[in-house]
């Protein structure tokens, strides 16, 4: 920053500002009891987002070790604050700067919004770099030329699940089954579920959705997060959060909103999302991408968010690999599943996320190092994922003739795997043509399944090389009847079963053989695949598989994952309309429509990268031989 503010006096300037401009304001009323009446009639208003004027709530800092008995509460009339600024407009009068031009908003306020935006200009004489790219005018519920009934079934009920803050939208509910009594935790807004709802409004050119859940989510990053006595690292994200009404103090006839964050203390398991900070990282950068609003990744507190995540990622532990460690259920697959150690999934969205943030990172003196760490990794977890995560007919075969108990520098059973491991179903079932990136590997253990998010978020994000993505997707055609069969896709191929599935799920009664993350068929990986197929420039791969699932998800009811080796049942335990599953589908078949736009949501392959990773493989290379190391060295 140029003003070399650190990160802790922006956070503790930011605090003071915001005590003081919420106890100043006389402009600051708390929601009454009819709040959730007006909720309610912004809903049912066709979208509620797409009209021309916007009105910004204010979004404040959170105090970086706030308690959580005290929730990110809504107070409507404020105006945009400090956090607004980009690192250029900071200096050493930013505080004041912005105190005044709240002052001056504030003082022409006479029951609106503190600050509105009409017809894409700013009023008042505000900051122009704080106007929102106006939203598009077409996204209506209703039937339009070209689209089937599927979809504007899909688009309907993806708006019925918006959940609103403050009379904004924030994000979409993971569920919204009517007839369902047991909601559990499927009425709150999931970070991961969120990311193909936010890519759908995206696609669709309404942005304020998702700028909104970026910045709130944000919010609650910097929250104490604590679990018998224990706090994780600051920069972790929520796994989910629920918009509340609660009675305000001192006034029991008036209610507020709150933000009410799960950090996996009330999880099944209680296992940390060690995946949402990953895909807000890359949801971030697809707002930018699509928007062309490049001042929300600019602001101060969102640069700084990126770089908590990074440095949460990046720390310094006892692993002696590039690739991330965490425990098993802290994905997609969040249940126990015999993934802990250094699942695919979780690797190719940090190479993802270290992408997208080497993007978006601003240039500054404090982050050299930072940029540093982040370019190392990403030259070693590339080669260590493409070089001993791979298998293929001929990799197999190598395997299989492996040497043990190798003690050298120069070894080529580098991790000491058993011959023996290698799994019956594996030898008959991989084909000539084509080959997949392992689920798992660790000392003496390399998980041999398949698992499609990590497979197909590989080829997005050119972890894997073109040839391997191209055999990623060979593979899937060849097995069509094993992945996709009568609806895609299979979370992970093979199922447990047996004595594997008792000692390795704990004899899980949710994740049966084929069934939930357990060989369940999932529909939103759909969206994955669309964009894998198109970047390869293979979409009557994703066309045919949409197609399948057009014939059934409507008809079913929307739901979350399919059950049985075909795909033929719907899950024993799925949720019905469950938003991931419709947003899934509107996002694969806004890719197909126009593929030009698939390009606002993969990495290309970085030349810098390619070629470190040619000296790395060089034979004659030095630095590959005991003794001539890098500064930052990892096993690769």
């Amino acid at each position: 920053m140029a003003t070399g503010i650190s990160e802790m006096s922006f956070h503790a300037t930011t605090r003071l500002y915001a005590q003081h401009f919420c106890t100043a304001s006389p402009f600051i009323s708390p929601l009454r009891k009819n709040a959730k009446a007006n909720q309610r009639s912004l809903h049912a208003r066709s979208w509620g987002i797409s009209e021309k004027t916007h009105n910004f709530q204010n979004i404040n800092l959170s105090q970086p070790f706030q308690s959580r008995k005290k929730f990110i509460e809504c107070h409507c009339q404020q105006a945009s604050d400090i956090a607004n600024l980009s690192h250029d407009e900071a200096n050493s009068t930013w505080v004041q700067d912005a105190v005044n031009k709240v002052s001056q908003v504030l003082g022409s306020t006479n029951g609106k919004s503190a600050i509105e935006f009409e017809n894409g200009s700013a009023k008042h004489g505000e900051d122009p770099t704080l106007v929102m790219p106006e939203p598009a005018k077409d996204l209506q519920p209703k039937k339009t030329r070209g689209s089937s009934l599927v979809e504007d079934e899909a688009w309907r009920l993806l708006v019925e699940s918006m959940v609103y803050y403050c009379g904004g939208p924030v994000g979409t509910i993971a569920a919204n089954d009517p007839l369902d009594s047991n909601k559990l935790n499927y009425d709150q807004v999931f970070i991961r579920d969120f990311i193909p709802s936010g890519i759908a409004f995206l696609l669709k050119g309404e942005y304020e959705i998702v700028r909104n859940f970026i910045l709130h989510t944000l919010q609650l990053q910097s929250w104490e997060k604590t679990m018998d006595c224990h706090s994780p690292g600051q920069g972790l994200m929520p796994a989910s959060f629920k918009v509340r009404t609660v009675p305000l103090d001192g006034d029991e006839n008036a209610t507020e909103e709150v933000l009410d964050p799960d950090f996996g203390e009330a999880a099944i398991g209680r296992v940390a999302p060690v995946d949402s900070g990953l895909w807000w990282i890359i949801l971030l950068r697809a707002y930018g991408k699509c928007s062309g609003d490049l001042s929300v990744q600019e602001r101060i507190d969102v640069q700084t968010g990126i770089k908590m995540i990074l440095k949460l990622c990046l720390a310094d532990g006892f692993d002696m690999f590039p690739t991330l460690l965490v425990t098993d259920g802290s994905c997609m697959i969040d249940r126990r599943m015999g993934i802990h150690g250094h699942p695919l999934e979780i690797q190719a969205l940090f190479y993802s996320a270290l992408m997208c943030a080497r993007e978006m990172l601003a240039p500054e003196d404090g982050s050299a190092d930072l940029i540093r760490a982040l370019n190392n990794r990403l030259i070693a977890l590339s080669f260590h994922i493409r070089e001993y995560y791979w298998v293929d007919m001929k990799k197999l075969n190598e395997i299989y003739r492996y040497k043990t108990e190798e003690y050298s520098y120069d070894a080529v059973n580098k991790f000491n795997i058993y011959p023996d491991q290698i799994p019956p179903w594996l030898v008959e079932w991989m084909p000539t043509k084509g080959g997949f990136l392992i689920g798992n590997l660790q000392p003496a253990h390399m998980d041999f399944r398949f698992f499609s998010l990590g497979n197909l978020w590989s080829i997005v994000s050119s972890l894997a090389t073109t040839q391997q993505s191209h055999a990623i997707l060979d593979l899937i055609e060849t097995k069509w009847s094993d992945l996709v069969a009568q609806m895609p896709l299979k979370i992970c191929y093979p199922a447990l079963e047996g004595q594997e599935w008792r000692i390795i799920t704990g004899s899980d009664p949710k994740n049966t053989p084929w069934s939930y993350h357990n060989g369940g068929s999932w529909p939103t990986l759909l969206w994955q695949l669309t964009v894998a197929c198109i970047k390869m420039n293979r979409p009557e791969i994703a066309e045919r598989a949409l197609e399948i699932a057009e014939k059934r998800l409507s008809i079913d009811k929307w739901p979350e994952y399919y059950d049985t080796k075909s795909a033929r049942f719907i899950g024993k335990q799925a949720r019905l309309y469950q938003t991931w599953s419709i947003a899934g589908y509107l996002v694969a078949k806004l890719l197909l429509e126009k593929p030009d736009l698939a390009k606002t949501l993969w990495s290309e392959e970085d030349a810098e990268i390619l070629n470190a990773l040619n000296v790395m493989v060089d034979p004659t290379n030095p630095r590959r031989k005991r003794g001539k190391v890098l500064k930052k060295t990892y096993i690769v």
